[in-house]
């Protein structure tokens, strides 16, 4: 079954997104970017772009990055950053059900915390067609993600959890993931085009205060000011509330791995 396509889901998260999420590490993009064999002018489509980190990132490398997504706010932001980043990328308006009126080829294709929104076996299935199989092992995709390790002295994820699924219930229940039939992005990529899989990752300890939890939450769908409308008020005391009794200091730590899942066609390295 095609997943509902939401087009303007990110609408409201958009000055929170860039600000707060787990950023993705310099470091870890070029070394991916020397593994897939990048260099200057290397063509690399940035698929749900949001804001545009990846993108922003690749194009440093100079790379030549289309950057692709439904929502005309994030394209903005994504122009915003390149701009202030002194690089150029191109900007798509469109999802991954658009990318059949995209020519290629790529030699790199690349999504961060965007694959589990689309139709995955049919977006692999184009962009076999649009990812060069001239480009040999280079020609790949790569998912780019981050996940929650520990945190230590005070389980801050739990309070945001437990306020969001008292307050927008419904929301919650949309989460993909939540779906017992749900498989993971590694089973859908072995039985694709894409079946040779190598995992790379950095592990980062970081400190956040109550401003970057609010800004977190609300820079998820799930939790975004239009998601939680008139609850916003009272979502945003409660949890400041509860970070309160958490830490009084205002300090909160997590240990978090930011993860690059390289996906090719063949083992050829």
């Amino acid at each position: 079954m095609r997943p509902a396509f939401e087009p303007h889901r990110f609408r409201s998260t958009v000055p929170f997104y860039a600000a707060y999420r787990v950023p993705y590490p310099q470091a870890l993009i070029a070394f991916v970017a020397a593994r897939c064999g990048l260099g200057p002018g290397s063509p690399v489509l940035d698929l749900g772009c949001g804001p545009g980190p990846l993108a922003v990132a690749f194009a440093r490398l100079g790379c030549a990055v289309s950057s692709m997504d439904p929502s005309p706010d994030m394209l903005a932001a994504a122009a915003e950053h390149a701009a202030a980043a002194g690089v150029a990328i191109d900007l798509v308006e469109g999802s991954s059900y658009d990318l059949g009126t995209r020519r290629g080829p790529f030699q790199l294709a690349v999504m961060g915390r965007s694959f589990h929104w689309m139709d995955r076996d049919a977006t692999l299935r184009e962009l076999d067609r649009i990812v060069d199989p001239a480009a040999g092992p280079s020609g790949a995709v790569v998912l780019f993600g981050d996940r929650q390790v520990a945190t230590p002295g005070a389980d801050w994820p739990s309070l945001l959890h437990d306020l969001a699924m008292e307050l927008v219930p419904a929301r919650m229940a949309q989460r993909r993931q939540s779906n017992p039939a749900w498989e993971p992005h590694e089973t859908v990529l072995l039985r694709s085009p894409f079946a040779h899989l190598t995992l790379y990752g950095m592990t980062l300890a970081r400190t956040l205060s109550p401003d970057a939890i609010v800004g977190l939450a609300y820079s998820k769908s799930t939790t975004s000011p239009e998601a939680l409308g008139t609850q916003r008020e009272a979502f945003e005391r409660r949890l400041r509330a509860g970070l309160a009794g958490l830490a009084p200091d205002g300090a909160f730590n997590e240990i978090v791995e930011i993860r690059a899942l390289v996906a090719r066609r063949s083992v050829g390295w």
